[in-house]
This record gives C-alpha cells, sequence and structure tokens, in this order.
C-alpha cells in the first residue's frame, strides 16, 4: 500500500501556552520519528494545502467560524475556554490541519494516481474531534475528520463513510455531527468515566449509526482488542463503508498523563491492521487518518509510527 503523510510547518505555530498538553512538542516528536530511515524510507509526503473557509462551512456555520477568527490575537494567548486557547497563528494552522485531510480524501479517490491503491496520515495540530456543533474544546478548534468526510460527500460522491476514534477521550463533537447523517457510521472507543463525560454505549442516534465502546480505566490490550473486534469490526462490515476514516489518538497508551488506560504501541498496529484489512475488503483500501491526541510525547511518537507502519504495510 502507498501511504501519504500529510503535514505543514504551519501547524507547529499553533500556541496554547506555557505548559500546555497540547503543545508543538507533540508534532515535532511524531514528525521526527517518521522521518527515521530507513524505516519510514518507503512513506511519501505532501504539504498540507489551505483549506477554504467554504470547505469549513461544510461542518460548522459561519457564526462559529468568524467566533474563532474574530478572537485572534495580534499577539499573546486568548482563552477560548479552560482548556482551548488561540494565539496569532491558530487560524492558520487550524486551516492547514483541515486542508490536510481534505487533502488525503482527494488522494484515495484519485484514479489517475499510480498506485491506485493509497492510504494517508495527517500529522496535524490543533487536534479536531470535540470541536462541535457550535462550541469548540478540548484543545480543538475545528473538526478536521468531519470536515474531511463532508468533502468527500461533497466532491466524490461518496455515500458512506465510517469513522473510527480509538482516542482515549469520547469523540464527542464528531459524534454530533455524525448523528445529523444515517450514511456516516461513528465508532468510538474510549475511557469512560473521562472527560468529556459523554460516550455512553446506549447513545446510539436517531439513526441507529452511532457506536459507542466505553472502556473502564485501567483497560489494557485483551479487554480493548475484544471490544473492538465484537463492537466495532462486525459494525463496519454490515455497514460497507466505501471510506475508512480514522481519529487516531495515541492518549490511552499506559503512560498518557491524561487518561488512565494501558495500551501498549503495538495494540495501535493492531487495530489500523485490522481496519486497513477491512478497508481492502470493502472500499478498495481507502483509509484516511488524522492526529487527534496523545499527551506523553515519546509515546506517541512511537504509537504514531506503529500506526503509520501499519498503514504502510498494508
Amino acid at each position: 500500500m502507498a501511504t501519504t503523510l500529510f503535514t505543514s510547518s504551519v501547524c507547529l505555530a499553533h500556541d496554547n501556552g506555557p505548559g500546555h498538553p497540547e503543545s508543538p512538542d507533540r508534532l515535532i516528536a511524531v514528525l521526527a520519528e517518521l522521518n527515521r530511515q530507513p524505516t519510514y524510507a518507503a512513506l511519501k509526503r505532501q504539504t498540507a494545502p489551505r483549506a477554504s473557509l467554504a470547505e469549513i462551512a461544510r461542518v460548522h456555520d459561519a457564526t462559529y467560524i468568524s467566533g474563532i477568527f474574530s478572537r485572534i490575537p495580534d499577539h499573546g494567548i486568548v482563552a477560548l475556554d479552560g482548556e482551548t486557547s488561540l494565539s496569532p497563528a491558530s487560524g492558520e494552522a487550524a486551516l492547514h490541519a483541515a486542508g490536510a485531510i481534505i487533502a488525503a480524501i482527494d488522494l484515495v479517490f484519485n484514479k489517475d494516481e499510480a498506485p491506485k491503491l493509497q492510504n494517508a496520515f495527517c500529522a496535524i495540530r490543533p487536534p479536531g474531534h470535540h470541536a462541535a456543533v457550535p462550541p469548540s474544546s478540548g484543545f480543538c478548534l475545528f473538526n478536521n475528520i468531519a470536515i474531511g468526510a463532508a468533502h468527500a460527500m461533497a466532491e466524490h460522491n461518496v455515500k458512506r463513510i465510517a469513522i473510527v476514534d480509538f482516542d482515549v477521550h469520547h469523540g464527542n463533537g464528531t459524534e454530533a455531527w455524525a448523528k445529523q447523517y444515517p450514511d456516516v457510521l461513528f465508532i468510538s472507543s474510549h475511557q469512560f468515566p473521562l472527560w468529556p463525560g459523554s460516550g455512553r454505549s446506549e447513545d446510539k442516534g436517531l439513526h441507529g449509526n452511532i457506536v459507542n465502546i466505553p472502556l473502564a480505566p485501567g483497560t489494557g490490550s485483551m479487554e480493548f482488542r475484544l471490544a473492538m473486534q465484537n463492537m466495532a469490526f462486525s459494525v463496519i462490515k454490515e455497514f460497507k463503508p466505501e471510506l475508512i476514516m480514522i481519529s487516531a489518538g495515541f492518549d490511552a497508551y499506559h503512560d498518557d498523563p491524561l487518561a488512565n488506560m494501558q495500551l501498549v504501541e503495538d495494540d495501535y498496529f493492531w487495530v489500523t491492521a485490522e481496519l486497513c484489512k477491512l478497508a481492502a475488503h470493502l472500499c478498495d483500501g481507502r483509509v484516511v487518518s488524522t492526529l487527534e491526541g496523545g499527551y506523553n510525547i515519546a509515546a506517541l511518537a512511537k504509537s504514531a509510527g506503529a500506526h503509520v507502519r501499519a498503514l504502510m504495510a498494508a
């Protein structure tokens, strides 16, 4: 499988302030790992373009978008809430983060591209899966994965999309968006209870297209893998998506400071490889993944590397 990495140096300029867990060091560490040779020599690399406001507006309304941009400071840092901040470069970083996943969608649906079987990983920040309709929260400004899915529907006539979110925090923003679309399957595995407090198993949405997999604090590899096999993969097979998208958060790792789960590097290789097997069977291998959380810097780099190696091996 040909795997393409989309990233942008602009994403490094977004600043949440000193001591904030969502720092540029996260992306620096991931990119340093993915530059390690010869492990990632075959990884194709592209600079993420800038998303347009019209592309953002497929998910977020004009009031929400203007509210973000109107608060971007000329200098210093402005807090949107207790955990989400804006710095002078935040707007451009967010547009390039969304642009990465839009470009990745275009890549996997480009029939003229050789080789034709392609997947992609977007190494970007700020993350997106907590950005809902309308509030921003959880270090997120725009919902990158929802923007990518909306682009796939609008520009590539994709009818059925499966989004799998294995970040340790429930993807509440993505769920809020997906609930509007019966042909978008949203699956979230996450520690529960934990911020943001949503993601109960009984919440399936009005269309039955939401699958929440709450996992107890302390959950390890065996329990995680059984849950994904029993509650996620079978549902994806039945759904028959044309595209699988991944919100790839790596904060369920056992040493992450913001959660209490016990996953290891190999779990991320495994879950990615299994999703790629499903994609090969269901949708010509089309997988687009984007970076979400992960706040132990060394563990994040190793885990993201395992994720990308599984994409490359598909």
